[in-house]
């Protein structure tokens, strides 16, 4: 959920190339290996190799490898991140990559434009339908699928029903409203607080300013347009900027000791997160069991129902893999077999296909009071809109936040202009690796 993302300076030398287009090739960069069709035969005799980091998915691979007995899948768990997207351009290159990798959404632009994913249009047919358009399109760039989304991570908010109703507090509905609240807070009760805004977290962020409407990066032609400095995204963090230097919400990092102990001990009493939020919870704030309840986002305007994503991940296929049919049929049944879909959800992912996303009936035990929670979320997650592409430099603008937002906390100075400042950063980057940059 929170990742340190930079490549850096080392692993920009393993990049295969760097070419302008949405997929490699378009621009200068030499005959994509992922533009050929998928050819072959699927259902011919083959062990795969298969790159996840995902915690116990062992259990999915075994219950393909029970079905597909002349068709086994050999896993190889993996760091996540920029570590395993910095591996597996080293592996594409020296001509030893696997068959089928798990890759976070960000770092998919980064992957295709540099030849090392397979183009899956012409075997993902039978599967699109699957999914809902916003999460499929987190997987298609330029006209073309080069993924299958697997889990995703819609945002909701979280909060303690049990001090919002002792202290007579409504859940927002607005971002207004939640400013307003967060006042409230502090002036009902000075050892509380609405939340905190954590600084270092730039997936978080990311899914602020899809909720707000924003859209990164865009692809034209070959050409990189960013628009990080948006209305929609400096508005968003002009918003927490307000409250974090009035000091109605803390600005403080998640996942830290302090924060673990606040949350448990109800000095904050709401958070921001995304569906796998319960799982955090029931780690880190073990005494509000039964006390949590989740809501929707609120919105930047009255009556409208908008989220974003924070977290997620798909299945994609090497462009060197001489198995591409065979492990294209497996990333298939990976992301929406009912079966696999049962297991991805026991092993802890919120599937991205609506049929899994339906078998959830059952609310995680630490949310048990909130019976209709995954009723809720899929609601929720059928309003999620992401930005219509990640950038191929997204480690570097992800970095670039978790630098300067840190220090716009500790200087209280103006939260909007760090946006400025991460579009310069990821422009120049842009250039200098050699991608086409529209306005320069």
């Amino acid at each position: 959920m929170r990742r340190r993302t930079f490549l850096g300076a080392s692993a920009a030398t393993l990049l295969l190339s760097a070419c302008g287009g949405n997929g490699a090739g378009e621009e200068g960069g030499g005959q994509a290996a992922s533009a050929s069709p998928i050819g072959g035969d699927e259902n011919a005799p083959t062990t795969l190799v298969f790159w996840s980091w995902a915690e116990n998915i062992q259990r999915v691979v075994d219950l393909w490898n029970d079905k597909n007995p002349t068709q086994k899948v050999q896993l190889s768990g993996q760091a996540a991140g920029d570590e395993l997207v910095a591996k597996f351009l080293t592996a594409v290159k020296a001509g030893n990559a696997p068959d089928v990798l798990q890759a976070e959404y960000q770092s998919l632009p980064t992957l295709i434009t540099n030849n090392a994913l397979q183009d899956l249009s012409s075997v993902v047919g039978p599967v699109k339908s699957a999914f809902p358009q916003g999460t499929w399109d987190l997987t298609s760039f330029g006209g073309a699928t080069y993924a299958i989304p697997a889990d995703v991570g819609p945002m909701m908010l979280f909060y303690r029903a049990d001090i919002f109703e002792k202290m007579g507090l409504s859940v927002p509905k607005t971002w207004e409203e939640f400013g307003a609240l967060a006042e409230t807070v502090r002036a009902k009760d000075d050892k509380r607080y609405l939340t905190t805004f954590s600084p270092g977290d730039a997936g978080w962020l990311a899914g602020f300013a899809q909720q707000a409407g924003a859209n990164w990066w865009t692809n034209d032609g070959g050409s990189w347009q960013v628009a990080i400095d948006d209305p929609a995204t400096r508005k968003m963090l002009g918003f927490w900027g307000g409250l974090v230097n009035s000091g109605a919400v803390l600005g403080d990092p998640m996942y830290t000791p302090q924060w673990n102990s606040q949350m448990n001990d109800g000095t904050i009493i709401a958070w921001p997160s995304a569906v796998w939020g319960a799982g955090v919870l029931a780690g880190v704030a073990p005494s509000g069991k039964g006390k949590w309840r989740m809501a929707p986002l609120p919105q930047w305007s009255a009556g409208e129902q908008f989220t974003g994503f924070w977290g997620g991940s798909s299945t994609a296929v090497s462009a060197t893999s001489t198995k591409k049919a065979q492990a294209a049929k497996f990333a298939r049944w990976l992301s929406a077999d009912p079966e696999a879909l049962k297991l991805l959800i026991e092993i802890g992912l919120y599937p991205a296909a609506l049929q899994g996303q339906s078998q959830l009936d059952v609310a995680p035990e630490y949310m048990a009071d909130q019976p209709d929670y995954y009723t809720s979320a899929a609601a929720i997650a059928k309003t999620a809109r992401g930005f219509s592409s990640w950038g191929p430099n997204t480690n570097v603008t992800y970095g670039a936040f978790e630098d300067l937002m840190p220090k716009a906390v500790r200087g209280r100075s103006d939260f909007a202009a760090v946006a400025a400042q991460v579009q310069q950063a990821s422009v120049a980057d842009l250039k200098k690796q050699g991608y086409q940059v529209a306005g320069g």
